[in-house]
């Protein structure tokens, strides 16, 4: 059963959708909305990003163009001597005007404290951060890491703050691009979650959707904190970064196997998946890929689909389970002394990711193939972690989010530009871990069980085929899709 959540706003307007008999509340953003922020945000005198790392930069300035002219200072606090100072002040934040400062000052002096810093880092001072914070000021948050880390060690927070949670469903560079190119069309943006965590004043909600319209997201949903780590941090291990990557490696051997050129391999595996798989998955959803393939590919793909979903399914429950019990948010803490040791490596050095290199620089995008082989696998993969998801009971914006919208809309625009290599490469150090662990136990299930079970004429279950064709998810992609910005992301 899905999370049962409500809420009501002061200031904005709030709208309830349908997703498949699923009620669930959201605000429609838009810049037309942002004459409300200080009245939502009543107060409220200073807003400190605190970090730049991947959403900082993107904040800090969306938030700083949205306040424009209404007298709130955005100030980004950063550790002294931190090499992202100056990037700080290449995007306009300075001494000399009160807008940049050490992070410690930044929080005592903060109304509304955003600890953007690191999952690892926040684990690490978050007492401190919290000793700072003056009563009565809000602490907002963009991922549940830390909440999931604190009940882990059994700490809290302090009773006389708010705390909120704004999570956008997408990396911090999306955020931000899609801000400045959609800065002509009202509602272009990513997505975002909200949660409160904590309310002290009743003040709590109409400043995370304040917060959430202010970063330029299209649609606010409701989640909580803990629903929120969980989905995302499964997610990054699932199909955002480590399925896909997984799912590469393993066809782009596959195909080279059965004949074809290295260069051809990646088209078919890689390319496809980032090119027009995404893309009609994002327009049309993922009948829309079934429906592309014609009465030819749909054998192909219903037959990978079919031996693929068991496989995906098996690897994401497992994946879930770790999550939610804390054992991956204990393997990031564990991992940060061994990283001050020795750093993570990169992955692009191999040969997969040479050959995309090549592929890429001669692209032709009307000649990537749509491979049904491929699209079977991947939206088998995508369907398991749907299936987890809501078996768990998160919203059903939360898993059309976390498992296919971000995905397509967010991280593979990217994957296609610069490579799936320079994503999980330049991700969160949460993200990179995880990717790096669970995308060869992905590769290695998909080869040894669902390709060998092709391979050997296994009897496949094709009743997962008509499962799929009538599952609920794409009547609530079509609702989503319905807010979905008329901007598609581009990246050069």
């Amino acid at each position: 059963m899905a999370l049962s959540l409500g809420f009501t706003s002061k200031v904005f307007q709030v709208d309830t959708i349908d997703l498949k008999g699923h009620k669930e509340q959201i605000v429609k953003g838009g810049r037309h909305l942002f004459p409300l922020l200080p009245t939502a945000l009543e107060g409220i005198k200073q807003i400190g990003v605190i970090g730049w790392g991947s959403q900082g930069p993107a904040q800090a300035q969306n938030l700083r163009d949205s306040l424009d002219g209404t007298g709130i200072v955005v100030k980004v606090g950063l550790r002294p001597g931190s090499s992202s100072m100056n990037e700080a002040r290449d995007a306009g934040f300075s001494e000399a005007t009160g807008t940049l400062g050490e992070m410690f000052a930044v929080v005592a002096e903060s109304d509304l404290v955003i600890l953007l810093i690191s999952d690892s880092a926040q684990a690490e001072v978050f007492e401190q951060v919290f000793a700072k914070l003056r009563p009565g000021v809000t602490l907002g948050l963009s991922h549940g890491f830390l909440v999931g880390h604190m009940k882990n060690v059994g700490a809290t927070f302090p009773e006389n703050v708010n705390v909120i949670a704004v999570c956008p469903k997408g990396m911090g560079p999306s955020v931000r691009r899609l801000y400045v190119q959609g800065a002509t069309v009202n509602g272009a943006g990513i997505n975002s979650s909200f949660a409160v965590q904590q309310d002290i004043d009743g003040r709590a909600t109409d400043i995370a959707l304040a917060w959430s319209v202010a970063i330029g997201s299209p649609y606010t949903f409701q989640t909580t904190l803990e629903s929120e780590f969980k989905s995302d941090i499964y997610g990054e291990r699932g199909i955002l970064l480590g399925a896909v990557h997984g799912i590469i490696e393993s066809l782009y051997r596959r195909y080279i196997n059965q004949g074809m050129s290295h260069e051809d391999a990646f088209r078919h595996s890689a390319e496809a998946i980032t090119g027009p798989i995404s893309r009609i998955i994002s327009r049309q959803g993922m009948l829309g890929v079934y429906d592309a393939l014609g009465a030819d590919g749909r054998p192909q793909f219903e037959a990978a689909y079919a031996a693929s979903y068991p496989a995906a399914h098996e690897i994401l429950s497992e994946i879930y389970d770790e999550v939610s019990s804390g054992n991956e948010i204990r393997s990031v803490i564990l991992a940060g002394d061994r990283l001050k040791k020795r750093p993570m490596g990169v992955i692009d050095r191999t040969e997969t990711w040479h050959t995309g290199k090549g592929v890429r620089a001669a692209r032709a995008e009307d000649e990537i193939p749509l491979d049904p082989f491929t699209a079977g696998v991947y939206i088998a993969t995508m369907m398991a972690q749907i299936d987890v998801l809501m078996s768990h009971g998160h919203p059903y914006s939360e898993v059309a989010n976390e498992s296919v919208i971000e995905a397509v809309d967010s991280l593979n625009p990217y994957m296609h530009a610069r490579g799936v290599s320079y994503m999980v490469d330049n991700c969160s150090t949460t993200a990179r871990l995880g990717s790096r662990k669970w995308a060869p136990r992905f590769d290695y299930v998909l080869t040894e069980q669902a390709y060998s079970a092709l391979d050997a004429k296994d009897p496949l279950e094709f009743e997962r085929v008509d499962s799929f064709k009538s599952h609920e998810i794409h009547q609530v992609l079509a609702e989503c899709a319905k807010l979905r910005p008329s901007v598609d992301i581009f990246v050069d």
